[in-house]
């Protein structure tokens, strides 16, 4: 049976369509590690995506959704890579990185990324359009994360309330088809750019992140430090490009 994204309310007494927000418990090996909000639907690549961003896991894994609470558990073999001291993860559909206690909690431990491809400017502009997004066109409250082919052919598309749960979506499945890391590719985010789709991002081995919306300036610095380009504002035939600039091509505004 497929998933529930799309749940019928009133407003102003007729009736509406708005995305479905549930919570999806993550276990490993039968314990508890994190639980977040997420719109159902490709939940075991959700799991995988956000165990491979927290550098818990480097590859696939077995995952499967259990029949308990409406289906609302995901369970993934381990073991993880390291330990989590019993520390348990919260995310809500608007934070990625909630419930971290200390900023070197979410230090980014990847290297530097690679040359990677050289794009033309007016494609990583044009890449939000190539995104193909039927729940939001529904129902407006979902963000969407695309994968790219360096010559900017949509590869991979997953939708979500949460913008980070979208891009975990997306890295979980890359992960499953053995695409990753992402060293000639490249992702879009149909929002702001925040710090943890950045390091998400990083970690995934993707040279050129592209979003709709502004970014952040932690976001900006870690783009920086880890020589990601950045691309912002891409709309039309208009982008900024805040961050490795030596990947585009026409890079003057």
């Amino acid at each position: 049976m497929s998933p529930r994204t799309i749940a019928s309310v009133l407003r102003d007494g007729v009736r509406d369509e708005v995305a479905v927000e549930e919570p999806l418990e993550i276990r490993v090996d039968g314990q508890p590690l994190a639980v977040t909000m997420r719109t159902p639907g490709h939940d075991e690549e959700l799991a995988l995506g956000f165990l491979y961003g927290e550098g818990l896991i480097d590859g696939p894994r077995e995952a499967g959704l259990t029949d308990d609470l409406a289906a609302n558990i995901v369970e993934i073999s381990g073991p993880l890579l390291r330990e989590v001291g019993g520390r348990r993860f919260y995310t809500t559909s608007s934070c990625g990185v909630c419930g971290k206690g200390a900023l070197e909690e979410v230090a980014v431990h990847a290297p530097r990324l690679g040359a990677g491809p050289t794009v033309d400017r007016a494609l990583l502009a044009a890449l939000p359009d190539r995104l193909r997004q039927p729940t939001f066109e529904r129902t407006g409250g979902l963000h969407a994360t695309g994968l790219f082919s360096a010559d900017g052919e949509l590869l991979i598309v997953r939708e979500d309330v949460g913008r980070h749960n979208a891009m975990d979506k997306v890295i979980g499945r890359a992960l499953l088809d053995g695409r990753l890391p992402l060293r000639d590719a490249m992702l879009c985010v149909s929002g702001r750019l925040a710090f943890e789709l950045v390091q998400k991002a990083v970690v995934a081995g993707a040279p050129i992140l592209v979003g709709v919306g502004a970014p952040t300036s932690l976001a900006v610095e870690l783009a920086v430090d880890r020589d990601l380009t950045l691309a912002g504002f891409a709309r039309g035939d208009r982008v900024n490009v805040y961050a490795g600039a030596q990947r585009v091509r026409s890079a003057a505004a």
